[in-house]
């Protein structure tokens, strides 16, 4: 394989990667999204909330990185997504922003808005965060309306390469259903996560059964909106790229090929699918079984994983235009210059370092369960 192609599947195998992690990572929101429904008392809701608390950041490193790598590596995508579907991302981001200011004024004294409101904020990221950013992955398969002009780069006034052709800046991805069922996905997903955590974390009898019955309210709704996601993508038409002429055309069940053409994906989804399942189900019906969270999390990494690949391999349109077909992105028209990806390829040799810190943090922040006593002798608690 040409080193510049193997260099951008590497870079987008890497990108989906992070893509993945941060679906896992939303169970902050999620769990956070059930705050009143769980929380009965003030003790349970600051016990749930300094159980997020302790991980948002890694939900907020992450996103950001998520955003900085599709910068470095594939710059056409963030210059259209980022710059013409800025509505959108805007939103997104002032949500998270809105929860890091929650998590740090909300038990501070003398806060104007008073802490029930801070946890209402809370509240509203948790559920707006995983549905937008769901959203936003769903145009993947879906198309969005932007053209891209790369000859606009000789203009000395203004060098516009790629702009949105409506003034709705990413919010016409609400015009699309299909858009929304994604994101409701994503949403039940991130609450069932966020449930799978609490009970791995808290240490409370009386919520953590709470929990276990919210599971089973979560995975019906779940089940729905995933599994009609998925059946829609592997049957509609996809963006395809022709490798001779790198024309865009629409191939009827695209995506659906790509998982038969490429069989690893679907060993991924399996394995994902199973491990979620296992997850779920062995909590519900478990009363002493806490280590869901982790089966769960490492099979929605996987399924996320997979379809990310599925829509950018393959000779996949991975943002197609509904606009103009042939302004879709793909790996190759989209990527940085082969020697920039060669220079951060050696960088993200780090990669591995610094997952390794993580897990070392994330262990030793969880070492014992959360109890009430613990955060009321606190001099750290949310």
């Amino acid at each position: 394989m040409d080193t510049y192609i193997f260099l951008q599947h590497y870079w987008w195998f890497l990108i989906s990667l992070l893509g993945a992690l941060l679906v896992f990572l939303l169970f902050v929101q999620g769990g956070n999204s059930l705050l009143f429904r769980l929380g009965k008392t003030e003790e349970d809701r600051m016990l749930l909330v300094n159980s997020t608390g302790r991980k948002w950041e890694f939900t907020f490193t992450t996103l950001v990185t998520f955003g900085g790598a599709f910068f470095a590596s594939f710059p056409l995508f963030y210059s259209t997504s980022f710059g013409g579907a800025y509505w959108l991302w805007m939103i997104i981001l002032f949500s998270f922003v809105l929860q890091a200011v929650s998590y740090e004024f909300q038990s501070k004294l003398g806060n104007l808005l008073g802490k029930r409101c801070y946890q209402f904020f809370l509240v509203l990221n948790g559920l707006f965060g995983p549905l937008l950013l769901g959203m936003a992955v769903a145009t993947f398969f879906t198309g969005s309306n932007f053209v891209v002009e790369k000859g606009n780069m000789a203009e000395e006034v203004m060098p516009v390469i790629s702009s949105w052709t409506n003034a709705w800046h990413g919010l016409d991805a609400f015009s699309n259903p299909w858009n929304i069922v994604f994101g409701f996905a994503v949403v039940f997903l991130a609450r069932l996560l966020g449930n799978l955590y609490f009970i791995n974390n808290i240490n409370s009898d009386g919520l953590i059964g709470r929990c276990r019955r919210q599971l089973i309210t979560d995975t019906i709704p779940f089940l729905l909106f995933f599994l009609t996601s998925v059946g829609y993508i592997c049957m509609k038409d996809g963006f395809a790229v022709l490798p001779d002429t790198d024309e865009i055309v629409l191939v009827p069940y695209k995506y659906g090929l790509n998982f038969i053409e490429m069989p690893i994906l679907i060993m991924l989804v399996s394995i994902g699918v199973i491990g979620v399942l296992y997850g779920l189900l062995r909590s519900i019906f478990s009363k002493t079984f806490r280590k869901g969270i982790w089966f769960a999390g490492i099979g929605t990494v996987l399924v996320v994983l997979s379809l990310l690949l599925n829509v950018g391999y393959n000779d996949t349109a991975y943002y197609p235009s509904v606009a103009d077909m042939q302004s879709s992105l793909t790996l190759s028209n989209s990527s940085s210059s082969e020697f920039t990806l060669k220079v951060m390829a050696f960088v993200s040799i780090l990669i591995p370092f610094v997952l390794a810190y993580i897990v070392y943090a994330w262990r030793a922040i969880d070492k014992k369960s959360i109890t009430l006593d613990e955060l009321k002798e606190s001099d750290h608690s949310y």
